[in-house]
């Protein structure tokens, strides 16, 4: 028979199938019809005699390893009648030279795993097809992710793979325990989604609701990876700001949050694994951390913690300071305004909280030939240039300025946003109302993160609430890991 020629097979097309029904031909008129053979190119079919019987392989170009389906081919076709076993469960397990291998008679089942990039081996006779796993996916190497660097700890990072990235936990976690349990979602793209935890140290009624919730969701597809998984998995409380899940690109960080008996997720073309449940304390860790001993790593923490207070307290306070000068002490009278601003200091703050996020989006979609060029320019336009024109106060500048680059001590990105619209809420309130404005934008930042819940419903600020001094301690001090050289002199 030839490849592309069973368009006209003779016989009624049928219109659906849940199951293969043994007859090749009926079974690859449909899944022909179903694929559009014809008009998809990618999609490659062929007609072979396996021992006697007429065959048919599919597979998607560009997804299948050539090599290996060529290997696969010729051995198959060097089988005998006699050799043939009676169903497709001996062929499998007797005759099938490859290790990851399953049988399916399902026709959607089929059809997922074919558009995944397996091989496909139908057999006249046989009401089950070869599911082969010979897939290999493009992807970039293996390297050190841009937004989660660090001074010193492994340089590699997660990559759009989801296998590979499995990998990468699984070479650091060399346990049994570790379990790494497949999923998927989404009605058309049927993306691959994989939960990793330690048994016995994740929470199991969390688990579950996760598994639950990741099989309900219904949509055609989860087109942004795993914001759209976020926006599924928690529903509730959109407003707060505070980010629910913690995002990393780094497999160490991913590997030390199973271990701790969080659940990681990852999704199929996403460079960052998704960790949940999340606290504010996890969110303003870094491995940076950990990689260095541990006065350093607590100097590290608490750095960064009071840098990203200061990030959304100053600029409120500068302008409550600025509106009542009475309450300034003389020996801090530097901090005032050198001349009378010819914008109100409240439209200043709000068109540099604008700019910066300009520029960082210009950042992004600069060319890297001309970045250098081009932040020196934004630097003179936005810098001196700006203040000699009189559009902004030098004090204005400089605060922001710390502002915009305090903002990248912690690599949060959801953090820094959440701190960003709750500073200009402070600052409009302090305009309008003055200091109970400004206390009122405290209190309001304090119940955004005081009455804000984890994906796994706990408080979002344990163990500060419920109080655990213990677990507190560990959060703000970088402890010695637990452990010790085993004495073998007895």
């Amino acid at each position: 028979m030839d490849g592309k020629g069973f368009k006209n097979l003779g016989g009624q097309l049928p219109e659906k199938m849940d199951r293969l029904t043994g007859t090749l031909s009926t079974d690859m008129a449909f899944l022909n019809k179903t694929l559009d053979v014809d008009t998809n190119f990618d999609i490659i079919y062929r007609t072979v005699e396996i021992g006697g019987r007429e065959s048919c392989m599919y597979l998607v170009d560009g997804f299948c390893k050539d090599d290996m389906a060529q290997k696969l081919l010729q051995y198959f076709m060097d089988m005998k009648p006699e050799d043939m076993p009676e169903d497709m469960h001996g062929l499998s397990k007797k005759f099938t030279p490859y290790v990851e291998v399953d049988i399916e008679g399902k026709c959607d089942t089929l059809i997922t795993s074919l558009l995944s990039g397996m091989f496909i081996l139908l057999v006249e006779g046989y009401s089950q097809a070869l599911v082969l796993d010979t897939r290999t996916y493009p992807s970039r190497g293996v390297e050190e992710p841009e937004k989660d660097k660090v001074l010193r700890g492994s340089k590699d990072g997660f990559v759009e793979t989801v296998v590979s990235n499995t990998a990468l936990i699984r070479r650091r976690i060399r346990s049994a325990d570790l379990h790494m349990e497949m999923m998927n979602a989404g009605n058309s793209s049927r993306t691959d989604i994989v939960l990793c935890y330690m048994k016995g140290r994740v929470d199991e009624k969390f688990l579950e609701e996760i598994k639950r919730k990741i099989q309900e969701i219904e949509v055609d597809s989860l087109s942004m990876n795993q914001e759209s998984m976020a926006e599924c998995l928690y529903q509730r409380k959109w407003y707060n700001p505070f980010p629910k899940f913690k995002y990393t690109e780094r497999p160490d960080t991913a590997a030390a949050q199973v271990l701790e008996g969080n659940i990681v997720i990852l999704v199929d073309n996403s460079p960052s694994a998704m960790i949940l449940p999340t606290t504010i304390f996890d969110v303003v860790e870094e491995a940076d951390d950990y990689y260095f001993p541990p006065i350093t790593g607590t100097y590290l923490r608490i750095t960064r913690f009071l840098i990203s207070l200061l990030t959304y307290v100053l600029t409120p306070t500068f302008l409550l300071l600025v509106s009542n000068s009475e309450w300034i002490p003389d020996s801090f009278s530097f901090i005032m305004l050198k001349e009378d601003p010819n914008i109100p200091i409240i439209w200043q703050f709000l068109i540099l909280e604008l700019a910066i996020d300009g520029l960082k989006l210009a950042a992004i979609n600069t060319p890297n030939m001309l970045s250098t060029p081009l932040s020196v320019m934004a630097a003179l336009v936005l810098g001196e240039f700006a203040v000699e024109s009189g559009w902004f106060s030098s004090e204005v500048m400089l605060y922001m300025a710390f502002v915009a680059i305090a903002n990248y001590t912690q690599a949060n990105y959801e953090l820094g946003y959440a701190l960003k619209f709750l500073r200009i809420m402070t600052l409009l309130l302090t305009q309008w109302f003055g200091l109970y404005g400004y206390i009122a934008g405290l209190l309001i930042a304090v119940l955004a993160i005081g009455c804000n819940k984890t994906v796994s419903h706990h408080s979002y600020i344990y163990p500060l609430i419920p109080f655990d001094w213990k677990n507190l301690k560990n959060r703000l001090i970088r402890r010695r890991l637990p452990g010790a050289i085993k004495d073998k002199t007895n």
